[in-house]
């Protein structure tokens, strides 16, 4: 007698999904004992796309009792090993290693946002200030570098101690919280809903002057905290 629930039917009864089910799981989790161990937050893009494939074929045998089993754990099975060869001559050619893994993409340097690099990457300002913010960092005087990683996150060196001297290593009463900051020029443009709230034009201008420049287009980002202190990327 044939086996319904490998072969599949077109009124496949409950117990055959259940055994599907069942099949489909433990294939699965041999599969993750094969590849290894990964950390969710480390996951590279091309093992999100292994796991969409392969979610997509051997989920449709669950939802469907018509489809045979055996050919989507097939297909899946050669997925897993070309996944799994890939993975295993990226680890021994570091050549190769750089096709299928992108490299690491600095987006601030010694301070300053380079911004070819944001077009690069196509990431606004907005998704590195809120990214930087994720990492602990509201200022970004502290922040010495700012990474974009092979798996999609930010990673953010900041300044050495001796270069970020607090209140606290001078023995100074603690100042108050910077707090949010706004942001009052960005790629060269005045964004004067946040400039109403803290002075005028002319205001800004006096302070791009103190800062070192002649013109507001000189400048890619300016950024003004609630304690006063100003942040400044050249364009």
């Amino acid at each position: 007698m044939e086996l319904e629930f490998w072969s599949g039917a077109k009124d496949l009864p409950v117990w055959g999904f259940l055994i599907r089910a069942f099949i489909v799981y433990l294939y699965i989790f041999i599969v993750i004992k094969v590849l290894g161990q990964r950390s969710i937050g480390t996951i590279n893009p091309l093992d999100f796309l292994f796991g969409v494939i392969i979610g997509d074929i051997i989920g449709n045998p669950l939802s469907s009792g018509e489809i045979p089993l055996a050919g989507p754990l097939a297909a899946a099975t050669l997925i897993t090993a070309l996944h799994l060869g890939l993975s295993y001559i990226a680890l021994k050619t570091p050549r190769f290693r750089r096709i299928i893994e992108d490299e690491p993409l600095i987006l601030i340097k010694n301070g300053q946002i380079l911004k070819k690099q944001l077009r690069k990457t196509k990431l606004t300002v907005e998704s590195l200030l809120m990214d930087v913010r994720l990492r602990g960092t509201s200022d970004l005087n502290q922040i010495d570098y700012a990474v974009l990683e092979s798996n999609g996150q930010i990673s953010v060196i900041r300044k050495s101690n001796e270069d970020m001297l607090t209140p606290k290593g001078l023995n100074l009463p603690p100042q108050p919280p910077k707090g949010y900051p706004s942001v009052l020029i960005l790629d060269g443009k005045v964004v004067h809903k946040n400039l109403e709230k803290v002075g005028t034009i002319s205001w800004l201008k006096e302070k791009i002057a103190e800062l070192g420049f002649k013109n507001i287009d000189d400048i890619f980002l300016l950024t003004i905290d609630e304690g006063g202190q100003f942040y400044y990327s050249k364009m």
